[in-house]
């Protein structure tokens, strides 16, 4: 245990020290808004709140959550992934909500780790009612371990869209009209974790997590949350906001409230159109043999 403790000063200190060249322009406060869920000293909360970093070593990862639960909104996390020989580790960031139930919902990020020099996996998914199988993957074109990049989440009555530095990732419609579950009634969570899953993470189990390079670490700044609470009811998912600049968000999303009709414009159509073409690795609605009976039926619509 000395030698783990050491290590994790070590990286705690690493960690201070970056801070201390970075400059922002924004970000939330994680104690106000967050929690540990699991990991003990493993969480770590510097900087008066402004920043989070997650270890994972050969006894236990860790995690936190929100502390608030939220029904439609836009969530944004800027990260720094575990950099090196990642291989068997799962960064996640994720909306769900009670899973005690049995139906329920879920929005994901995961990221994947590689051995040294090979591409993150980013894994992304929606679950409904207790029913996910909504896989696409990515490589992402840049290397996320080298600097901090902004993961979001915009969730509106008419769709989820998942974007890395605004630029669109996935878009999954509600096509309730055809019946397709779509998440609109059961609040959500906001999670994050770092934990070992080398029996399928990397090259589907085939490279196990190195311990000798533990602890590792992930990093977090700069959270936006701009969300109807679960308390406001789902009329606040339409209820129309004073338009207000908000430094957290970019490009010509930047108002509070501009989730609720967030949507594809030429320009993000264009730029999911190159990532679908030339970053993504898996698509369930092309997997033929995974379903040969026939795709899912929200898979005969475009985004």
């Amino acid at each position: 245990m000395g030698i783990i403790s050491s290590n994790y000063k070590f990286n705690y200190v690493r960690f201070l020290i970056m801070l201390a060249f970075t400059k922002f322009a924004y970000g939330g406060n994680f104690n106000i808004d967050f929690e540990s869920t699991f990991g003990d000293n493993r969480v770590q909360i510097p900087g008066h709140g402004k920043y989070l970093s997650l270890s994972l070593d050969k006894y236990s990862g860790s995690g936190f959550r929100s502390k608030n639960e939220y029904l439609f909104g836009r969530i944004d996390m800027q990260m720094k992934l575990v950099a090196g020989n990642s291989a068997g580790t799962v960064t996640t960031l994720y909306l769900s909500s009670d899973q005690s139930t049995g139906r329920h919902d879920e929005l994901d990020f995961e990221f994947l780790g590689n051995v040294s020099g090979e591409p993150y996996t980013l894994h992304t998914n929606v679950y409904s009612q207790g029913s996910g199988n909504r896989e696409q993957q990515f490589h992402l074109w840049f290397d996320p371990t080298l600097d901090f990049h902004t993961y979001s989440i915009v969730w509106n009555p008419r769709l989820i869209m998942f974007l890395v530095d605004e630029t669109p990732m996935r878009v999954f419609r509600n096509q309730e009209n055809k019946g397709v579950p779509f998440p609109k009634n059961q609040p959500m969570k906001i999670y994050s974790s770092l934990w070992n899953a080398d029996d399928w993470a990397t090259q589907g189990g085939l490279v196990k997590t190195d311990w000798t390079n533990a602890p590792f670490s992930a990093y977090y700044r700069n959270f936006n949350i701009d969300a109807c609470t679960a308390q406001s009811g789902f009329s606040c998912a339409y209820t129309p906001t004073k338009s207000m600049k908000n430094p957290n968000l970019t490009s010509n999303t930047n108002r509070r409230g501009a989730w609720r009709t967030h949507d594809l414009n030429a320009w993000g159509r264009k730029r999911l159109w190159w990532v679908q073409k030339y970053f993504m690795i898996y698509d369930y609605c092309k997997d033929l043999k995974r379903f040969s009976q026939g795709f899912p039926l929200e898979c005969k619509s475009s985004s």
